[in-house]
């Protein structure tokens, strides 16, 4: 009998071959019987594969189509679906995002794949595939979850959303381009969708009194003076624990949030862990409210950091709990913030106001402050905004309605006496 070439072996009475891909030693089942013909194919062949990684032209994914070595290199068999893309993906993205920033991705590509269909070969899409699916996001009917079964389907998305979209499923392309899936990115070409840029909507203070006279508890008032107060997100004021507060300075310490999932999470950005002082009405609110919660029971709460697989424990004694003015006393230990919603447009509507979104609470404390004439640093940093630029852009035409006043304030401090200059006072 022959011997057997380099780099071919008998396994099991067939031929196996063995050699080195990124520096590894593999195994490849020829699945023929053990001759010496096949012992000199499968020499040949060998050497072949040989030549073919050393100059850089060897695709395994196409000579061993059916090989369990695939996913040891991160690589998916000939022809991948959009499903076998999509969880392969989303599996790889989870380690770099936080939970509930996965959640809200996953949810993303499964309607954009269900669309497409989970079957279709990701090379088979094109530009015209995702063209045909931005329209379907934009002008068709929204299938209702499955506690919603009983609403109508809802028709269209905002071009905001649509384009939330279609940034997370061109994630999932770039990808595929990037590893070898697809020859050509079907995104490339495709701008985002123009949207009109949204001016804040702030409550006067006529609006602001009414909707407080409007509140059905006690509870309520308290937390809707809080958020106008002090510009807090949603998710940070049901997340807003005693604990967080300095009773003696009357300051809050950001350090929560609680996503759309009920998963408590770290603030939206890196910014927004900050400490923010309290205005005289969010004092006496939070005074008022320490009768009803600041006894109450003190949970062990999980918080999933940034960091993957992370996460710390928090002692949270909640400041507002829904439990408390529940109609039907079934309420939980804190609030979701998508019921600030439904509480903030019940509120509207008994107190008359004209309808606008529960987040305007946010945008009524930076409008008003600024009307004010507060320093916009100190109002982004209040906000948890990365840099004031972002209070600029977006409050800019009500930092103008001061501008009246700054002559006097120029005026007052440039007269007989220069100010003080900060670098001067260690001289």
């Amino acid at each position: 009998m022959s011997k057997y070439p380099t780099g071919v072996e008998n396994h099991g009475g067939t031929l196996r071959l063995w050699f080195i891909y990124q520096g590894v030693r593999v195994r490849e089942n020829l699945g023929v019987p053990d001759t010496p013909k096949n012992r000199k194919m499968a020499g040949e062949l060998r050497t072949s594969i040989c030549y073919a990684v050393k100059t850089g032209a060897f695709n395994y994914a196409e000579q061993f189509p059916q090989s369990p070595n695939l996913s040891r290199f991160g690589l998916l068999r000939p022809g991948a679906t959009l499903g076998e893309i999509a969880d392969r993906w989303l599996e790889l993205k989870r380690m770099e995002i936080t939970l509930n920033a996965f959640s809200r991705y996953k949810s993303y590509i499964k309607i954009c794949v269900d669309i497409l269909g989970r079957e279709k070969k990701v090379s088979g899409i094109s530009n015209e595939h995702i063209l045909l699916i931005r329209k379907e996001l934009l002008t068709g009917y929204q299938m209702p979850a499955k506690h919603r079964e009983h609403c109508q389907p809802k028709k269209g998305r905002t071009v905001r959303t649509v384009n939330v979209y279609l940034n997370c499923l061109g994630g999932m392309f770039s990808f595929a381009k990037q590893n070898g899936y697809i020859d050509k990115n079907p995104f490339e070409g495709i701008d985002p969708l123009r949207k009109s840029k949204s001016e804040p909507d702030p409550l006067s203070r006529d609006e602001y009194y009414r909707l407080l006279d409007a509140c059905p508890s006690e509870q309520i008032r308290n937390l809707w003076i809080l958020a106008v107060n002090t510009g807090l997100r949603h998710g940070e004021i049901s997340a807003l624990a005693w604990e967080d507060i300095d009773l003696r300075n009357w300051t809050i310490t950001v350090s929560r949030n609680i996503a759309l999932k009920g998963h408590f999470t770290p603030p939206k950005t890196e910014c927004g862990n900050r400490v923010i002082t309290l205005t005289d009405a969010a004092i006496q609110a939070l005074k008022c409210q320490m009768a009803y919660t600041r006894m109450g029971k003190q949970h062990q709460i999980e918080v999933h950091l940034r960091e993957f697989g992370r996460t710390r424990i928090d002692a949270c004694t909640f400041v507002f709990v829904p439990r408390l003015t529940a109609r039907n006393g079934k309420g939980g230990d804190w609030y979701a913030p998508g019921s600030f919603g439904a509480t903030w447009n019940e509120v509207l509507k008994r107190a008359g106001i004209r309808h606008r979104r529960a987040y305007e609470s946010r945008h009524t404390f930076a409008c008003w402050a600024l009307s004010a004439g507060a320093n916009p640093n100190f109002i982004a940093t209040q906000m948890g905004h990365t840099s004031a630029q972002m209070v600029y852009n977006v409050y800019g035409k009500w930092m103008t309605d001061n501008n009246s006043n700054q002559m006097d304030i120029l005026n007052a401090h440039f007269g007989g006496n220069v100010p003080h200059m900060p670098q001067a006072q260690n001289q």
